[in-house]
């Protein structure tokens, strides 16, 4: 999918293999700006391993100004019991900061609307920062916050132990 913004042309496409150190660089551009830097372990070896292996976890899509990659959307499926139906989670979306405001975030959310479509879910999801000034870009575009939810996180050695359980 291509689009016109702000009279830059933006191309969406599906990562392959080869943009694993393209991708690598846009998630330790993303936590730069969620101040989460320290947090970031994935290498090229595992993003490669869990993104194209035999078993993929997720996928990508980048959005390239002429060949360059600016920013990306990395999406899984999830399930809803509830509903009886997949739904779509963006662990990620992020465009570099000198692209910003130019509809290429617009763009990423959109097509990852259309692959939900396409896979027969019925939402989509994802979690913000609650000081992310997209917010309300997200209310303006219809989403809801969901404030009734906390999200709980095993890691590191509370993970271990409940495995061990």
């Amino acid at each position: 999918m291509s689009g016109r913004t702000s009279k830059i042309k933006v191309n969406i496409r599906k990562a392959t293999i080869k943009d694993v150190s393209a991708i690598l660089k846009l998630i330790k551009e993303l936590s730069i700006f969620e101040k989460m830097s320290q947090e970031v372990l994935a290498t090229e070896e595992n993003l490669r391993e869990s993104l194209f292996g035999a078993k993929p976890y997720a996928q990508v899509l980048l959005a390239e100004i002429e060949g360059e990659p600016i920013g990306y959307a990395l999406y899984f499926f999830n399930f809803s019991t509830f509903l009886g139906r997949p739904g779509l989670y963006l662990e990620d979306i992020y465009v570099n900061e000198k692209y910003r405001g130019k509809g290429i975030g617009t763009a990423l959310l959109k097509h990852c609307a259309h692959i939900a479509r396409e896979n027969n879910c019925l939402r989509m999801e994802w979690l913000v920062l609650k000081w992310n000034p997209a917010r309300d870009f997200y209310k303006h575009i219809g989403a809801k916050p969901l404030n009734q939810w906390v999200v709980y996180r095993l890691t590191g050695d509370a993970l271990e132990r409940m495995a061990k359980l």
